[in-house]
């Protein structure tokens, strides 16, 4: 039986003033499941044609840290003892940062983790010729 789930795409946006952005993850939340869940790509070429001062490791180490915030780690801080759901609202909050999301989307699955993965291979990882 499909549950309901929502999804948020992770944006890396280098200069916030251009309005330009690399796709760099995706957030998948399943309440009736109990998931919520991350995965990322960095594509360094394609965000360094965008801003070739960007310091990609502190991108990488910010994006860590939100799948840290994600799982719920210890080390994540205070919000790691919320709720996956409240965890999700925090994560994809708007935010003036390098790291935005998307609006929020939602779809029917039977398995959060296939369609985390999915979702990555279609909106994220780049398209092969």
């Amino acid at each position: 039986m499909p549950h309901v789930f929502e999804y948020a795409v992770l944006r890396a946006v280098p200069r916030q003033e251009r309005g330009e952005f690399v796709n760099v993850g995706v957030l998948v939340y399943c309440p009736a499941l109990d998931f919520l869940g991350a995965r990322v790509h960095v594509d360094e070429a394609r965000l360094l044609a965008l801003d070739p001062f960007l310091d990609v490791e502190v991108l990488r180490a910010n994006l860590e840290h939100l799948g840290l915030s994600c799982d719920g780690a210890p080390t994540a801080g205070p919000v790691s003892r919320t709720s996956p759901g409240q965890r999700f609202r925090w994560l994809t909050a708007p935010r003036s940062t390098i790291i935005q999301t998307s609006p929020t989307h939602t779809g029917l699955t039977e398995d959060p983790e296939a369609e985390l993965n999915r979702l990555l291979a279609v909106l994220v990882l780049p398209l092969e010729h």
